[in-house]
Parts: structure tokens; C-alpha cells; sequence
């Protein structure tokens, strides 16, 4: 009888987050559908989700082939998400492993300054970023953003708690076989964390990404603009076409969908190894 009332349950509470992930998938649905129709048809109601006159082609030509320089704003994004991600990664792991498994005199203070320093607000230190970034002769350049986004407190936090949980045995063995601490750190360390440094990996990508105030107050030329400073320039040039509007947005978020799907093996199991450890 109870087993039966725990299926009953498991059914409802997933029939019910069933229904609340329709609503939630429903704005993206309907930016997919707005990208392949024709104006006219976006603002038809009540609303066809299915196209009956589509557009794909000429609105896909709007975006990448139009007086907006698109694809350079993506390549600009690109280029600032991929180096600022693997660069935040390898800081962030090396710092982790000192923080949680070397030891050495300090190492208690520095690690309460960084919780210290994590509770600051970021637009707190925007103005002595700004000036730092002025006086080391960086501003109006994608050098300024990446310096900015390679150390993160918050990440070296994750990875040093993640780092903790390693068993200090494995790392005793390669010691005896002769491994110094950074083949340790390359050979037995960075392996059994993949799964935590996919999912920094994917969360500093997105941040990255979507990073809107960064761009704003470190860039003036328009060359090196990155996607959601570019989305303005659709605005202007195109605010009452949603139907382009769309197309621009669906382009910006596909790297974000590539990213995940091609990690997500390694965000499972992630969960699954701390679902184990708890």
C-alpha cells in the first residue's frame, strides 16, 4: 500500500513539473517559430506556431548578410567566451588544488579573504576596474574583458570544495611513484575532476556570453563589440521586424545549447558524484 502511494506520488510530481517545463519551453518555442515566419504572421492571433507562409531564408539573409556586422559581433563573443573560460578554468583549478590540498603557511587567511572578497558586489569594484584597466593601457580592447574574466573567487571556491572530497591516498601513490605536485595535479587531480570543470566550464561560457555591463563600460569601438552590445544595433535597424529580431536571438543562444549538450555527460555525472558523497 505504501509502495503504491509512493508511485502515485512520484507520478503526479512528475506530471506536474511536466506541465511547468511546457510553460517554461514556451518562450523558446515561440522565438524558433517568430525566426522562420513573415512579419505579418508574428503578429497574427491567436498565434500559429506552426508557420504557414515561412520566411527561414530571407530573415537568416537579414541577419548574416545585412548592414549589422553579425558575424563579427559573434566572433567577437567567441573569441572573448573561449579564452576567458579556459583561462578561468585553469587558474581557477590550480588555486583550487593549493586551497584544498597543499600545504602551506597562509593558506587558512588567503582562503577566508577570498570568501571575504566574494561577498563584495561586482559593480562595487567597477570603477577601480575601469581605472586599472586605463592606466594598464588595455581600454577599447577584448584583452581588458578576458583579464577581467580570468580569476573568479566563486570558481576557485567550487573547485577547492570539489578537491577536498579526493581521497588524500591517491595522491600519497603517485607521491611514492615519484609524481611531483604538479604531475599530481595534471595526472590524478584534473582527471577526477572533469566533471566539475564541465560545469564551470558551461556556467563562466554563459556568464561570458550573456556579459552585457563588461562590453559596455571597457569597448567604444563598434569592430569589437560582442553579441548583446550587437543585439542594440538589430534593435535600431531592425526593432519593429521581430521576426529578424528572433533569427538574431536563436543565432545567439546556439553556441550556449552546442556547449551544454556536448557536456552534459559530464554535468550528470557531477550531480550523480555529489548525490553519492552526500
Amino acid at each position: 500500500m505504501t509502495m503504491r502511494k509512493f508511485k502515485t506520488g512520484n507520478l503526479i510530481f512528475t506530471a506536474l513539473f511536466a506541465l511547468l517545463s511546457v510553460f517554461f519551453l514556451m518562450p523558446l518555442v515561440w522565438m524558433l517559430s517568430a525566426a522562420s515566419k513573415t512579419e505579418k504572421e508574428v503578429w497574427t492571433f491567436p498565434i500559429q506556431w506552426i508557420p504557414t507562409d515561412w520566411n527561414l531564408v530571407a530573415n537568416f539573409k537579414a541577419v548574416w548578410m545585412g548592414d549589422v556586422a553579425f558575424g563579427l559581433f559573434y566572433m567577437n563573443s567567441i573569441k572573448i567566451a573561449l579564452i576567458s573560460t579556459i583561462a578561468t578554468i585553469v587558474i581557477s583549478a590550480m588555486a583550487g588544488y593549493a586551497l584544498g590540498k597543499l600545504d602551506f603557511k597562509g593558506r587558512t587567511l588567503i582562503f577566508t579573504l577570498m570568501l571575504a572578497f566574494m561577498m563584495i558586489p561586482e559593480q562595487a569594484t567597477l570603477v577601480p576596474r575601469y581605472i586599472m584597466i586605463k592606466e594598464l593601457g588595455l581600454y577599447d580592447s577584448h584583452a581588458a574583458l578576458i583579464l577581467m574574466g580570468m580569476f573568479s573567487s566563486y570558481f576557485t571556491f567550487l573547485l577547492r570544495q570539489f578537491m577536498i572530497g579526493i581521497h588524500n591516498d591517491m595522491l600519497e601513490a603517485a607521491e611514492l611513484d615519484g609524481a611531483g605536485f604538479f604531475r599530481i595535479f595534471w595526472s590524478v587531480v584534473l582527471p577526477l575532476s572533469r566533471p566539475i570543470l564541465a560545469t564551470v566550464g558551461i556556467i563562466k561560457f554563459i556568464w561570458t556570453w550573456n556579459d552585457y555591463q563588461g562590453p559596455l563600460i571597457m569597448l567604444n569601438s563598434t569592430k569589437l563589440y560582442t553579441i548583446p552590445l550587437g543585439m542594440q544595433f538589430f534593435k535600431e535597424e531592425f526593432g519593429t521586424q521581430i521576426s529578424v529580431m528572433m533569427m538574431a536571438s536563436v543565432a545567439a543562444i546556439l553556441p550556449l545549447l552546442a556547449l551544454f549538450l556536448a557536456l552534459q555527460k559530464q554535468v550528470i555525472d557531477g550531480i550523480a558524484i555529489g548525490g553519492v558523497k552526500g
